[in-house]
């Protein structure tokens, strides 16, 4: 037989097969490339689009806190404003008491007994003055203890004092005052 050589043949065919799969991995390498260039350029943009709405969201929300904060202080101020007709009205009902109360302190004072202090907190008054005589103080208490506005009547001080006679007497009295507003809600 004879002798046919294929080793050229063998060699360019490897050649053939050589610049083959070089052209294939750089077209795979090239194509592997521009897939990940285009994914990245796909990813940017979504997380673009998305930090867009996250800004637009931060700017609704700041927004809406600056509307919160305004409605909060308005209902700070509409709660002060409650509070001072609260205590205007209160004053507003309570005016004639004071009144009232001096109207009955003249009635159940009897002769001789004289005023020198009164002072009025929170529930209750406290009187300094003179009396010609101990006994006027006992009736004096008795009568603050009738009125319908004056409770509890108490006792707290009484001096000898010659200023009205000899028997006379300084004393310091205190007296609850009965909030007639509160008998009548209940």
């Amino acid at each position: 037989m004879a002798n046919i050589n294929l080793l050229p043949w063998r060699e360019e065919h490897r050649q053939e097969k050589r610049k083959e799969f070089a052209g294939v991995v750089v077209g795979v390498l090239v194509i592997g490339l521009f897939s990940v260039l285009a994914w990245g350029l796909w990813t940017n943009s979504r997380i673009d689009a998305q930090n867009s709405r996250n800004d637009f969201l931060k700017k609704g929300i700041a927004v809406l806190d600056e509307k919160v904060k305004a409605i909060s202080e308005l209902k700070i101020r509409r709660q002060q404003m409650l509070d001072r007709m609260e205590v205007i009205l209160a004053l507003q009902g309570n005016r004639a008491d004071i009144v009232k109360i001096y109207d009955e302190f003249v009635r159940a004072t009897p002769s001789g007994v004289y005023f020198i202090e009164m002072t009025r907190r929170a529930g209750s008054i406290s009187l300094v003055g003179y009396a010609e005589s101990n006994s006027r103080i006992a009736v004096l208490m008795r009568q603050l203890d009738s009125v319908q506005m004056l409770t509890e009547p108490n006792l707290t001080k009484v001096e000898a004092d010659t200023m009205l006679g000899e028997l006379g007497s300084r004393f310091e009295l205190q007296v609850k005052v009965v909030q007639p507003s509160a008998d009548k809600e209940a």
